[in-house]
């Protein structure tokens, strides 16, 4: 079930959340809970029921595994290989779905057999559940968590609110706070809160990312049939699948936060306007931050990170993100799409360590520094873009050139005439992304996630201009607000999958 569909704003979030609410009036705490769980169950199951058994079987797999490296009698040796075993059970069962018609397919190519499977129907969130239980059950391992019920656990895997396309949750940033009697009972805050990040976000989907994605899509289709797309299209696609693809996740992420909040819950953050990246370092500390997080404790640590020598931590940085490149799909764009962002970070490490070297400290060069540093890295991260959009090597590259002027201008052609209406539109959106305040930043002082939100300029115009963006409930916002829902709601004319639905 999608956030932007009728079904889900004017049925089902209605009913749970009234439901949910009464059950926490009547202090009915474990029905509330049992309430959620059963309505997370119903929500994963509007797509595909049949796939609601495989993630109840997952869940009971995991939580039994956790429950038998929780127990003290356990040898270290015995717990590890208990270990390996279920995180090798969660990755086949990821890689059976996501990666086996990929992995058959390359094996062919590579020893040149006809070779061929049929890829089988991708379950929804499966990359998303299974690393959140693996990242459960390696907490369990280092001691860092307390047994729960199988309620509890469930709940935690399954909560809607986070399990479609993340953030990716530690059991002990949601569990904990579901363990406090207050967040059952109703607060008019969190409704407001909830409600206005909530509709923040649907109309960054319905508004801005699905009409942009108009110009995009007929580049890179373009592109795929073996057309050479002139300057002005390859560029107006690329810009516009970037701007797609941000407004796209991070009206989700609100969504995902408003929606926790209406429950009580603070979410973690999961996205920091990552165009304002001054390097790729700090945009990956921006973009799905929750992902970026996991990849960093529980897979670029474990191979040793930087404590193993220069060379080896380039080859950690670059594996790791191959690794999170084909995380986001199966395919060798995909891989070539991460090897590339490892790429970006290994040169941006040897930069500041250069830097470091030479004296030169970061920032002295003041605002033109920060400018060219925040352009360069915007046109490395729309390059990668067109990697993770193409279908293939060939569209991308034809895309790349066609970028690089090599089939001209565009011309006179209906395409180029098309691509020339969107750069007011896109213009628009690069100073948008570079000066608007997050949504978080708009709501900090009603803590909208769990991390601290960055504080607010010390002075100057740069901070007059974040204090005009704090949100305060008065009638006319209330006003605008309800303005904005009823008219991005109109617009649900018809249902548009996020563009990490199926993840």
């Amino acid at each position: 079930m999608l956030f932007s569909s009728h079904v889900f704003i004017f049925l089902f979030l209605p009913i749970t959340l009234f439901v949910y609410l009464s059950l926490g009036a009547r202090s009915q705490y474990s029905k509330a809970l049992a309430w959620l769980t059963l309505t997370s169950l119903v929500f994963y199951a509007w797509w595909n029921p049949p796939y609601l058994a495989m993630i109840l079987l997952s869940c009971l797999f995991n939580f039994g595994i956790g429950l038998a490296l929780n127990r003290p009698s356990g040898t270290p040796r015995f717990r590890r290989l208990l270990l390996c075993a279920g995180i090798g059970a969660d990755l086949l069962l990821l890689g059976y779905y996501k990666y086996i018609a990929f992995a058959v397919s390359s094996l062919a190519w590579l020893f040149d057999k006809p070779w061929s499977v049929e890829s089988p129907l991708l379950p929804l969130a499966i990359s998303f559940f299974t690393f959140q239980q693996i990242a459960y059950l390696v907490d369990v391992y280092q001691r860092q968590t307390r047994e729960y019920r199988f309620m509890e656990y469930m709940l935690f895997v399954t909560w809607f609110p986070q399990l479609i396309a993340g953030p990716i949750v530690h059991h002990k940033e949601v569990l904990p706070q579901f363990a406090s009697r207050r967040v059952f009972h109703f607060n008019p805050r969190n409704l407001a809160v909830g409600l206005t990040i909530f509709t923040i976000g649907l109309a960054k989907k319905v508004l801005i990312a699905d009409p942009i994605a108009l110009y995009a899509t007929p580049v890179f289709s373009k592109a795929l049939e073996g057309g050479t797309p002139g300057a002005a299209e390859a560029w107006v696609g690329a810009l516009a699948y970037t701007f797609q693809l941000y407004f796209d996740f991070s009206g989700y992420s609100d969504m995902a936060v408003g929606l926790g909040r209406l429950f009580g819950i603070r979410l973690p953050q999961n996205f920091d306007a990552p165009y304002k990246a001054a390097n790729i370092v700090d945009f990956w500390r921006r973009w799905h931050i929750t992902l970026s997080r996991f990849l960093r404790d529980y897979l670029y640590i474990p191979l040793g990170g930087s404590r193993c020598g220069k060379a080896r931590r380039y080859f950690n940085l670059l594996l790791t993100m191959v690794l999170g490149g084909l995380w986001h799909g199966a395919g060798w764009a995909f891989a070539a799409w991460g090897a590339l962002h490892g790429l970006y970070l290994c040169i941006n490490h040897a930069w500041h360590a250069l830097r470091k070297r030479l004296g030169w400290a970061p920032g002295a060069g003041g605002w033109p520094e920060l400018v060219a540093a925040r352009g360069l890295t915007f046109l490395a991260v729309i390059v990668g873009w067109v990697l993770f959009r193409a279908e293939d090597f060939g569209s991308a590259m034809r895309v790349l050139k066609g970028m690089c002027g090599v089939y001209g201008w565009g011309g006179a052609s209906p395409a180029s005439v098309a691509a020339n209406k969107a750069w007011p539109w896109l213009a628009l959106l690069i100073v948008a992304v570079n000066i608007v305040p997050t949504t978080q930043e708009v709501m900090r002082r009603y803590r909208p996630v769990i991390e601290p939100v960055a504080p607010l300029p010390e002075a100057g115009w740069s901070r007059r201009w974040a204090l005009g963006w704090l949100w305060r409930f008065t009638p006319a916002r209330a006003v605008g607000l309800s303005v904005l829902f009823v008219w991005t709601v109109l617009y649900l004319t018809r249902v548009s999958e996020f563009l990490y639905y199926q993840f």
